[in-house]
Order: C-alpha cells, then structure tokens, then sequence
C-alpha cells in the first residue's frame, strides 16, 4: 500500500525542487553569458557569470541533503543542457539539427524516469 504524502512532507520537498530550479536558471544565466564575456575580457558579463555559477553551486549545495546526489545532479545538469541549447536557438540563432532535437528529447525523458523512480535509489 502506498502511504500518502501529508502537506508537512510535501513542503519541504516543495521548496528544495524550488532551490532545484533555481540552480538550475542560474547555471543557464552563467552559460548564456559566456560569449558575452567574449573571453572573460569583458568585465561586467564576466562578473555577473562568476555570480550566477556560484550562486547556483551555493544553491546546489543547500539541498544536497534533501535530493538525493544523482537526482539533483542528473536535474541539475540535464535541465540546464536542454534550456541552454533551447535559448542558444532562441537568441544566438544556433540551429539545432533533428539529432539534437531528438538527444535533447531523451535527456528530459532521461531526467524524468530518474525523478519518477527516485525512491528506488
């Protein structure tokens, strides 16, 4: 039988996927910046960039113990691939052939089935 999940488990939960998703926009924000910085010879993106990896590490590191490792790190890292080629499309004009398109598909697929089956961890 399946035990049910009452409001004062769900929260926390609630608010590490949160801090979760958080990591993760920073991680993005990081990213895009990255040619911005044209090389770290630009100061400001390359400020705001160092600014964004370390929060989304300070982030990560806030919710080690409440996701387990491989969950947060396959989230982390999975999520941040995919909106990161998905923005790359959107305002670098990079083109995506129907490989990526399909490898991206199977790594948010990937992401899912470990979040899904995370109790058997």
């Amino acid at each position: 039988m399946s035990k049910a999940i009452n409001n004062t488990e769900l929260k926390p939960r609630m608010n590490a996927y949160i801090i979760l998703f958080s990591a993760i926009a920073c991680e993005v924000i990081g990213t895009m910046l990255l040619p911005a910085s044209q090389s770290f010879t630009k100061i400001i993106p390359t400020i705001l960039l160092t600014l964004s990896y370390i929060l989304s590490i300070y982030l990560l590191a806030l919710i080690a113990e409440k996701i387990p490792l491989p969950i947060l790190y396959a989230s982390w890292a999975g999520l941040g691939v995919c909106l990161v080629a998905v923005l790359n499309y959107l305002f670098y004009k990079q083109t995506l052939s129907w490989q990526a398109v399909i490898g991206l598909f199977l790594i948010i697929v990937g992401v899912s089935l470990v979040n899904i089956f995370k109790g058997e961890l």
